[in-house]
């Protein structure tokens, strides 16, 4: 283990959109838009900005216009900013405000994919065909998310089958990379390496991110297993924020700083600054009004408070 690492690894933060709708309280889009200016003072490339959704599903993202247009007046050029829609409508939003990235999501389990989005696996796949082809032809990127690859609340464990079907679709409708979801944060590392082995076997890895969840404590470990196997993008959240919502008082997206951390001890380069990313995570956090999961981050804090 550890003999083939790579040198560089690139870090998408999706704090600002998987972490805050997953969180109670509803942030002001002043807010959420310094939140964001402090994210891309840190070295970061990728920063997932908001979801364009119904508000009244998601109120925590209800200010997604509104929002991307303040960010868009201090966004740097070499800076992603992809952005959530969940079908035609939320593009034509998307795209009337400039939005220059997407991503779309499908899950491998039927039953989750009822009870979120109310269509099965086969019928995400229609909704998504129509939004990805008009990204597309407007010259607009579109990523790939799939839930629950290393297991589903209802279902328990899902297929590398149903993963291989939904991979091969995102694939076919033109995602330039497909994030790797372990929505209940119950992976391990011999999951990660079965599903990196069937993957190689039709893709190559640098199409794939792995979005790990902490729930169980394995993040890390799974992601350290997955950068054994080849992989280089990481989804992740700043200061872990977002809850497991199928798993009550577990927490939820692994902590950027918990992942950069590991990666900078492994002499891994991510281009990301420690001490401007724990700024941007001490700030949300104090507009939550809420502690961090990340144990790298609390001992950075605590330090720092105590030379």
């Amino acid at each position: 283990m550890l003999k083939s690492l790579p040198t560089d690894v690139r870090i998408i933060e999706v704090g600002p959109r998987d972490g805050l709708q997953n969180e109670k309280k509803v942030l002001s889009t002043d807010d959420k838009a310094h939140y964001i200016k402090l994210l891309t003072q840190t070295g970061l490339k990728t920063i997932e900005v908001t979801s364009f959704v119904r508000a009244d599903k998601i109120p925590q993202m209800g200010d997604a216009v509104s929002l991307f247009e303040k960010v868009k007046s201090f966004l740097p050029t070499d800076i992603h900013a992809p952005c959530l829609v969940p079908n035609l409508t939320g593009l034509e939003t998307a795209l009337d405000i400039g939005v220059k990235e997407i991503a779309v999501f499908t899950a491998t389990s039927n039953t989750f994919n009822k009870k979120n989005i109310n269509a099965t696996i086969e019928e995400s796949f229609e909704r998504i065909r129509p939004v990805a082809k008009m990204a597309i032809d407007c010259g607009i990127k579109v990523r790939g998310y799939i839930s629950t690859v290393f297991g589903c609340p209802y279902e328990g464990q899902t297929s590398i089958e149903n993963l291989m079907k939904v991979t091969r679709f995102l694939d076919e409708i033109g995602c330039y990379e497909i994030s790797l979801g372990d929505t209940i944060g119950v992976g391990n590392p011999a999951q990660v390496l079965a599903i990196t082995n069937e993957l190689k076997k039709e893709f190559k890895l640098d199409r794939f991110a792995m979005h790990m969840h902490d729930t169980n404590g394995m993040a890390l470990a799974n992601i350290l297993t997955a950068l054994d196997c080849g992989h280089t993008n990481f989804d992740s959240s700043s200061a872990g924020l977002g809850g497991c919502p199928y798993a009550k008082g577990a927490t939820g997206n692994v902590a950027t700083e918990d992942v950069v951390n590991l990666l900078h001890c492994l002499g891994v380069n991510t281009g990301v600054d420690m001490e401007k990313l724990t700024t941007a995570s001490e700030f949300i956090l104090s507009k939550l009004e809420k502690k961090s999961s990340s144990k790298f981050y609390n001992a950075y804090m605590a330090r720092k408070a105590n030379p």
